[in-house]
């Protein structure tokens, strides 16, 4: 109904987007929030500022989880979803 709009289904799972998740997350908490904005043109203003400050000084997120850890996770999953299904 709308050619303009692509639908693309990324398991929540994904790594890469936790991280981006995580980055909004940071860029909401510390910059949003609590923050007061009469305008649009003053929250792109407020947002642009935090993205200046952010990149003066980067810190990089850094992924802890171990491959291993990961992969267990996936077949605990995997487990969980075989038993609920043969339930049905």
């Amino acid at each position: 109904k709308h050619p303009r709009f692509h639908l693309h289904f990324t398991p929540t799972s994904s790594s890469w987007l936790n991280m981006v998740e995580r980055w909004f997350a940071e860029l909401t908490d510390k910059m949003i929030r609590r923050g007061v904005f009469r305008s649009v043109d003053d929250l792109v203003t407020a947002i642009e500022e935090y993205l200046r400050v952010h990149n003066d000084d980067p810190k990089p997120f850094v992924w802890t989880a171990t491959a291993e850890s990961i992969l267990a996770k996936v077949r605990r999953g995997r487990v969980a979803l075989q038993e609920a299904a043969s339930q049905n």
